[in-house]
Parts: C-alpha cells; structure tokens; sequence
C-alpha cells in the first residue's frame, strides 16, 4: 500500500480493512508526488514482496496512469465493489487504485476487501484477451 498526499485520508480505514481480512498490508508510506509512491508499490508487487498493491492518490487516476507504466502492472482505478472483484476476476489486476476525493473511507475498505477476495478465473476468454494485452505491452502500442 502506498498514498500520495492527497491520499492519506484513506490510510487507516485501508489498513485495517486488510486486517481485517486476514493480510498483513505493508505500508509503504507516502510520497508527495503520485509517480513516486507508485513506483514504490510495483516494485513491490513486481519483485514479489506483495502479491497485490493500492495505491491511493486525490482521484485515483494519476496513481493508475503511472502503475500502469510498469511491465507487468495491471493497474485499474476502482470506486465499487463491482470492479474491485471483476478487475482481478476477469483482467488479473495486481494494483488497485482509489481517490480519497471520491469515495469515503468505509466504502474503501469494502472496495479494497473485494479486490483482495477475488481471485483470477482463469477462463479461457480471459487468458486469451490477457494474452493479447501482454503482446501489446511486449511489442509497444503504434
């Protein structure tokens, strides 16, 4: 887990939804700029120190624009339990995104609980389709 300065307000309720679950979250602070916090989660989820990240920013956006970046990051900014769930359901996302400026600290820690529940469902279509996004970030978008 990882909040720029917009996004602290959501620290606790994060953190303890976690807990709350059975994780053990690994806090890696806060950044002033959102690039910077971001990048200190995906390297944490891509050398293998966590298996999933959140990232937490004033939108959600501009954490998401920068994981996304990362080979290897799948990466969605995700306000309801709906996406929370699908994202890794259906897309094998490894990062999370919130904006404290747009959903409050309860409806966070349901959003964050249902996208550290969900599990990849490893369905044919999905693989293809992610097979099909890993080729574009191998070969670069024209």
């Amino acid at each position: 887990m990882g909040f720029d300065h917009a996004g602290t307000p959501l620290r606790d309720a994060v953190l303890d939804a976690l807990r709350e679950t059975g994780h053990e979250p690994c806090d890696l602070g806060e950044c002033d700029d959102y690039p910077d916090i971001a990048a200190r989660v995906c390297a944490a989820v891509l050398d293998g120190t966590v298996e999933r990240g959140v990232i937490v920013c004033g939108s959600g956006a501009g954490v998401a624009v920068a994981a996304c970046k990362f080979r290897g990051i799948r990466a969605t900014v995700a306000h309801d339990t709906y996406t929370g769930a699908q994202c890794v359901a259906h897309d094998d996302c490894n990062v999370i995104c919130l904006g404290s400026r747009v959903i409050g600290p309860a409806y966070a820690a349901d959003v964050v609980q249902a996208f550290t529940g969900a599990r990849f469902s490893g369905e044919e279509r999905h693989v293809r389709r992610l097979e099909k996004v890993s080729e574009i970030e191998q070969r670069g978008a024209p």
